[in-house]
């Protein structure tokens, strides 16, 4: 079988059988979830530490996952999302997934930062049209978006509810792409 001409959703779930359906599966989400840290992050290293520990906890569940409850790729942000929701939280990359499999610490060296950092190359005016926001929707996707936070637990924090913490998301996240579209 052409394991990388499968769509995310067979190769991931193949994987619990055929590992080189998961090690597929890794390359073509990597750049993705790799753009994605170094947008929340503006890090390389720190990018590339949540990516590894993004993957090393998806090959550790990839058991429980079911194609009838969502695609992969989201399957496999909702991960990326705790990853580095448990980052801010703890104040560091939690690496317990990567240990647990035996997989070192990535190791980042300048050429590897620079290539990551570019797939961020918008990231700074992205993180000005987010301080430009009116507070209450900044927060709401900061806590949305960046700490991967369910919109109850959002409700609670601010003090208002789902309704409006929906609202705040959509309205800031329009007037985000107008801004960075040039709108």
């Amino acid at each position: 079988m052409e394991r990388d001409s499968l769509n995310g959703d067979a190769l991931l779930a193949a994987a619990s059988s055929d590992p080189e359906c998961f090690a597929a599966f890794y390359r073509r989400f990597e750049r993705t979830v790799l753009g994605f840290f170094m947008k929340a992050t503006a890090s390389p290293e720190l990018a590339a530490d949540l990516t590894a520990e993004t993957f090393a906890r998806a090959l550790e569940s990839v058991d429980g996952y079911d194609q009838a409850k969502g695609r992969a790729d989201q399957w496999l942000f909702g991960i990326a999302r705790n990853v580095l929701g448990s980052s801010y939280r703890a104040g560091r990359v939690e690496a317990k997934a990567r240990e647990r499999l035996g997989m070192g610490r990535l190791v980042v060296d300048d050429h590897a930062a620079h290539a990551i950092a570019r797939l961020s190359e918008n990231g700074e005016e992205a993180a000005q049209a987010l301080a430009a926001l009116p507070e209450e929707q900044r927060q709401a996707i900061e806590a949305r978006v960046v700490e991967g936070l369910d919109y109850e637990e959002i409700a609670g924090q601010l003090r208002c509810s789902r309704a409006v913490v929906r609202q705040r998301v959509s309205r800031g996240l329009s007037t985000l792409r107008a801004r960075l579209a040039g709108g």
